[in-house]
């Protein structure tokens, strides 16, 4: 954003929203999921940290590594999703 010629204030709030936002998010399906059962909190939490997992790959990977394919974030969570499982298939 700066790069952009936006201000460190502009920056700022739009960060702090973000935080506040996500803090609401977080109060409303900490409520909401509270009486659900565990292993439906369990597949919400997973598919959560899939996705963020694949959208730091998808902002974050192609700064690191210019001209990386447009599907590293499927990519890096089908990799962590293999580790995931492949302990399991053993026993």
């Amino acid at each position: 954003m700066k790069c952009s010629g936006r201000s460190a204030g502009f920056i700022f709030g739009i960060s702090a929203a973000i935080a506040l936002i996500s803090g609401l998010a977080a109060l409303a399906g900490y409520s909401v999921f509270d009486s659900f059962s565990h292993e439906m909190r369990a597949a919400t939490t997973a598919t959560a940290a899939g996705a963020i997992l694949a959208m730091i790959a998808d902002t974050m990977l192609p700064e690191v590594f210019k001209g990386a394919p447009h599907f590293s974030g499927i990519m890096t969570a089908a990799g962590f999703l293999c580790a995931f499982a492949l302990p399991m298939m053993g026993s």
